[in-house]
């Protein structure tokens, strides 16, 4: 407790003498004017300036120059008193200062030092003797400036668990003291020295201490120097370099080497510093088999077999240390069906699309044949006494059964007539008799005109649809137990001119009558 009363109470008066020192600087520098700071390098000329502003009411009698090197040391260097002349007392600037200009004047009394050294940096005081106020003083600091040489340098270490130095950082004879930092991502501390010389300049030396691991080396470090001579600081990008034994991996098994397999490698990857010497392959049952080849850090099994079932081993060795990485290699059975999958089932997706254009173009085929067939019915009864229906009447009338029924133009023209048996309709044209049938209605056969061509070609259509129609009639009336159908047929003296014609060109009538197909009247 008492040590730390003592070294309170020093500390106080310190500051009381500091803060006092600035009050009185303050009060006399009102009127004795100086420089707060002047700057030199070592060989110059300096000159430190002096002059009293107001000396109204004032008489000047004296001008002293005090050097104070450091605190409580004071040495005068310069006096010059009006009466007398200038005088220079022993000083270690003694020889190198002057008062300027000379003679001196009491108004503005400045000195010079020349050829500056280190040790002349320090407080300057400008000290004026009046008359009646007393003392008035002024304070210059010289401040000695020295350019530092500056260095920095990496220290190649071996990874380990304790702190080392990696890094040295040095600023040589600067004046004032450099300012010394350090850059990095390593997790690590720094520690700085300075020392004076005799010449008053100091020197740095900083160094970086951590615990250098295999991840660190070649990691980034810059050692940062500032100085009041340079205009910016200056910097040293250095990298950290730290070695480790061999880091190993093999890389390359899929976990499928399966026999018969070729050309499989593992590749044996190391990390190291310094760079690793050797780089040896061999399996943990003794010798390599005899499909494998060794090229460098690759093993390259020609072609799997049994003896490819083992552990391999890679180890590698550097100045450090030696380490090693091994795979167990598995081998399996081939595959069932090594062949391309995605060819078969592009063979198999081709056969269906192929399999189903064959449907197709076979049911096309069919439909086609049914419809032609239904186009030549000739066998039923509704053929017979109606015709072939749509497909024989595409181009006018039927003129025949079987394949000689189509359409015919210009055959002849049947015109059936139930009021008038003995009566055909354009008797002009008419080149046969009529056709007697008895009771029954005739049909008489005519040569078709130009204009009968016409007009069946125009009926045609109608024909079809109306044909349509009594097709769905017909049905109706088969299922519905409707009365017998009449059907007309010629004598047989006459069947060379009818044909069979009459059976394919007849239509039955909702009232009951037949008509012709190319012409009708009832």
């Amino acid at each position: 407790m008492r040590r730390d009363a003592r070294k309170f109470c020093e500390c106080s008066k310190m500051l009381l003498w500091l803060v006092s020192s600035i009050l009185i600087q303050q009060a006399w520098g009102q009127r004795v004017k100086v420089e707060p700071e002047v700057l030199s390098y070592p060989g110059q000329t300096v000159n430190l300036r002096c002059a009293f502003t107001d000396a109204t009411g004032i008489q000047l009698t004296m001008i002293t120059w005090i050097y104070e090197p450091k605190e409580g040391e004071r040495e005068n260097i310069a006096v010059f008193h009006p009466n007398f002349e200038p005088n220079y007392p022993n000083s270690p600037v003694k020889g190198r200062v002057s008062f300027t200009p000379s003679p001196p004047n009491l108004n503005s009394p400045s000195i010079q030092i020349t050829d500056v050294r280190m040790s002349d940096e320090g407080k300057y005081i400008c000290e004026y003797a009046t008359y009646p106020s007393g003392n008035e003083q002024g304070i210059t600091y010289l401040v000695m400036l020295a350019k530092p040489q500056n260095s920095a340098s990496i220290v190649t270490v071996e990874a380990g668990t304790s702190p080392v130095v990696v890094a040295h950082c040095d600023s040589v004879n600067g004046r004032p003291a450099s300012q010394v930092k350090w850059v990095t991502t390593a997790n690590g501390n720094d520690t700085t020295v300075s020392k004076i010389s005799a010449d008053n300049t100091v020197t740095i030396n900083s160094e970086y201490h951590m615990i250098p691991k295999p991840e660190d080396n070649g990691k980034d470090i810059s050692c940062v120097v500032a100085h009041r001579t340079l205009d910016k600081p200056d910097s040293f990008p250095l990298k950290l370099a730290v070695q480790y034994a061999p880091r190993v991996t093999i890389v390359g098994y899929d976990n499928n080497w399966y026999l018969g397999r070729t050309n499989v490698v593992l590749t044996c990857q190391a990390t190291a510093n310094p760079v690793p010497l050797s780089v040896d392959w061999k399996t943990m049952s003794g010798e390599l088999p005899d499909t494998v080849v060794i090229t460098g850090n690759e093993l390259k099994v020609l072609k799997v077999d049994e003896a490819v079932n083992t552990t391999f081993v890679c180890e590698v060795r550097n100045r450090i240390g030696t380490s090693k990485d091994q795979v167990t290699v598995l081998v399996r059975e081939p595959p069932a069906n090594p062949s391309n999958a995605g060819v078969v089932a592009g063979a198999v997706i081709g056969s269906l699309l192929a399999l189903l254009l064959v449907a197709a173009l076979i049911a096309v085929l069919v439909t086609r044949s049914r419809r032609q067939q239904q186009g030549y019915r000739a066998n039923d009864m509704k053929t017979r006494i109606f015709g072939g229906g749509k497909k024989a009447s595409k181009n006018g009338t039927s003129g025949g059964t079987g394949n000689t029924g189509g359409g015919n133009n210009n055959g002849p023209i049947y015109v059936y007539n139930e009021s008038s048996p003995h009566q055909a309709l354009g008797d002009k044209n008419n080149h046969h008799q009529p056709l007697t049938m008895g009771g029954r209605p005739e049909v008489i056969a005519t040569t078709p005109t130009a204009q009968d061509i016409l007009l069946s070609n125009e009926l045609d259509d109608a024909e079809r649809k109306k044909f349509d129609e009594l097709e769905e009639e017909e049905r109706y009336d088969h299922f519905s137990g409707g009365g017998p159908i009449l059907q007309l047929r010629p004598t047989h003296d006459q069947d060379d001119i009818v044909g069979d014609y009459l059976d394919d060109d007849m239509e039955s009538q909702n009232d009951g009558s037949v008509i012709s197909r190319t012409a009708v009247y009832v």
